[in-house]
């Protein structure tokens, strides 16, 4: 081993210690409804070393990254064994991505990977890629996780090495470490991308969110976030979707919506994080929002405020794909607590801290969208004309 294999291996342990060692800040100035945090929690630089370098100086001897990963995003999260978990999406340099499990003890910094990503196990029908999982601890005392799976369309000419076909992947475990496959989501859709599996059971049957895609991109007729039953989750099959949260002209879900973790259950009902996309001069925009549906009927909408929870800000809009946040994973602590897991630009994951109280009054207390500039300036008028009534 010569000196200068010695010296940079010595740099780049240092710089990755102090990397995850760093403690992270909250961002002072908020909206009061959630807390943003200064630092990134995962990103392509939080991989393990050995992940990345043959440590073996005859087989390696400048020390170059034998694989390089690209980005690291949209990860779905649990609270497992009193660690916070993100299983999160990692991609590397080849474009190809896979899951990977990095916890932390408090859920805001030091998240560190475990030794190997997860060797999630193919279909009959293997896929090229696979991505954006949600982890769902079901009532049936299974952990699942739900994630797009994606192969080439068989039908597109051979000049088009880019059309993809999108499923819905299911697997399910005990550990987090030992994955079962199980066959993909069936649903009368072309295709289907962010399917989420609702944690208790429905008269008995397993509950889907879906989002239904004429193609790999255009939403086509795919009216909105879906909802469909399957009678058991070894062979799920949708027979009929329903739209419960529809697409609308000149909103931020114009163009494509989908549901983002497992919806979160409270006194008022339950509690759901969206994302929303429309188009605009500069491309897609990806939003986050929230929504409510009924305790005991969850295909009815009865809360929903206007615009955007969330936004991309600042470093966020910068990345692989930029002006993007997306959310598939959050964890609601036994205290009240809400772990906001999100991803920004298709390359790097944050976290921001709510509370269910804070989440509650955001959504049953913000009125929902009027539909037209006149009625956006109404509820300015009745916000000023209320306060200038204080005394």
């Amino acid at each position: 081993m010569t000196k200068s294999f010695e010296s940079r291996l010595e740099l780049l342990q240092n710089s990755y210690n102090k990397l995850i060692e760093r403690k992270n800040e909250p961002v002072e100035i908020n909206n009061g409804v959630y807390t943003r945090f200064k630092y990134p929690i995962l990103t392509a630089d939080h991989i393990p070393l050995f992940w990345k370098y043959d440590f073996n100086p005859d087989t390696n001897p400048f020390l170059m990254e034998r694989f390089g990963i690209n980005a690291v995003f949209n990860a779905g999260a649990i609270k497992w064994n009193n660690k916070y978990i993100l299983m999160a999406r990692v991609e590397g340099a080849d474009r190809k991505s896979f899951f990977a499990i990095a916890e932390s003890d408090n859920g805001i910094d030091n998240f560190k990977f475990w030794d190997f990503p997860i060797q999630m196990p193919a279909t009959d029908h293997p896929e090229t890629n696979i991505y954006d999982i949600r982890l769902v601890a079901h009532e049936d005392g299974w952990l699942y996780g739900l994630f797009c799976t994606e192969r080439k369309d068989p039908n597109a000419p051979i000049h088009d090495q880019s059309s993809a076909n999108a499923q819905c992947g299911i697997a399910r475990t005990k550990n987090l470490l030992d994955w079962e496959r199980l066959p993909d989501l069936k649903t009368p859709s072309a295709q289907q991308r962010n399917v989420v599996l609702h944690p208790e059971l429905i008269n008995g049957k397993y509950a889907f969110y879906t989002r239904p895609q004429d193609g790999f991109i255009e939403a086509g007729e795919g009216g909105g976030i879906g909802f469909g039953l399957a009678n058991n989750i070894t062979n799920a099959v949708i027979e009929k979707e329903m739209v419960i949260d529809p697409r609308i002209y000149h909103t931020i879900f114009e163009m494509k919506n989908g549901l983002g973790p497992a919806p979160i259950k409270t006194q008022h009902g339950w509690l759901h994080m969206a994302h929303g996309v429309r188009n605009t001069a500069a491309g897609l925009r990806y939003v986050l929002y929230l929504f409510m549906t009924d305790i005991n009927d969850i295909t009815k909408v009865t809360y929903k405020p206007a615009g955007y929870f969330m936004a991309p800000e600042g470093n966020e809009l910068i990345g692989d794909v930029s002006n993007v946040l997306f959310c598939n994973g959050w964890i609601a602590d036994d205290d009240g607590t809400v772990f906001i897991y999100y991803g920004s630009s298709d390359t790097r994951m944050h976290v921001a801290v709510s509370s269910i109280n804070q989440l509650l009054d955001y959504v049953m207390n913000t009125k929902a969208d009027g539909l037209s500039s006149e009625k956006s300036v109404e509820r300015i008028h009745q916000i000023i004309s209320n306060n200038f009534t204080i005394k």
